[in-house]
């Protein structure tokens, strides 16, 4: 583990109802009061649910960011169903997912737009969680750290170095998400250390800084495995994040690897 703040993030996808994620959200803030302050964390409800998770995070007082799960790169205009990052912002959010596997592979989001995405979200002024990672084939293929590059170059094309101290790097290889299979801490290391020496060719001056996190069936059992990596910053969750028994704990391992680094 670094001196870096880890952050770990709840990555709720399409799931939940109202009286769902406000329960969820209570039980979370409620069971990590008073803890979370050597990390960041943050939670990504359904974009339908933003003001009623902010309006019970700020009754609570609770630390926890409030996330998005997508934008629009536009401020505004003719784009119905989409949502702009001043929008996100009178909502109260604070961060937002760019490029996440679900984007690229289900919806068929291509690098340009993820580009004109983490552009409006940091040029914005939030903070920015930028998605990469490999499919199965590409896996098997070598390419992994080939295809980590090409996202992570694409994403960032024409980003200015003065904005990336409010961008998080999330290493999710595809095959990993939802299916129960999880790199194992060493894979995951060698990943994260291949994406810093991208982030190093481009932006010298703040490469060591930028957090690099790894999502894919992070749970409870594995998290203080992966976390404890020195170069794994903390974790994007999916599904152990819509259980306030399985998310908790995953944020508390992040806090331990805090704590054992410092000893």
């Amino acid at each position: 583990m670094s001196e870096r703040r880890p952050f770990v993030g709840g990555n709720w996808k399409m799931n939940s109802t109202l009286k769902g994620a406000s329960e969820l959200i209570r039980g979370v803030a409620d069971a990590l009061a008073g803890e979370i302050a050597p990390i960041d964390v943050a939670v990504f409800p359904p974009c339908v649910y933003l003001l009623a998770v902010k309006s019970i995070l700020r009754d609570r007082q609770s630390p926890i960011m409030l996330g998005a799960q997508d934008v629009y790169p536009e401020a505004e205009g003719a784009f119905t169903g989409e949502v702009s990052v001043d929008m996100l912002r009178d909502c109260g959010v604070q961060v937002i997912l760019a490029g996440h596997s679900e984007r690229r592979h289900v919806i068929g989001e291509d690098d340009e737009l993820i580009n004109r995405k983490v552009k409006a979200i940091l040029e914005g002024g939030l903070r920015c969680v930028l998605c990469v990672g490999e499919t199965l084939e590409q896996r098997e293929d070598g390419r992994t750290h080939e295809v980590n590059e090409i996202q992570l170059r694409s994403g960032l094309a024409g980003i200015a170095e003065g904005l990336v101290d409010n961008l998080v790097i999330a290493y999710e290889p595809v095959w990993a998400i939802g299916t129960g299979q999880t790199a194992t801490p060493d894979d995951a290391e060698e990943a994260h250390e291949k994406i810093r020496e991208v982030l190093k060719d481009m932006y010298d001056g703040v490469s060591d800084r930028l957090r690099i996190i790894y999502g894919g069936s992070v749970k409870p059992g594995n998290a203080a495995g992966l976390f404890g990596q020195r170069s794994i910053d903390g974790g994007l969750i999916g599904g152990a994040s819509l259980k306030i028994a399985d998310f908790v704990p995953i944020v508390r391992a992040s806090m331990q690897s805090v704590r054992s680094a410092s000893e």
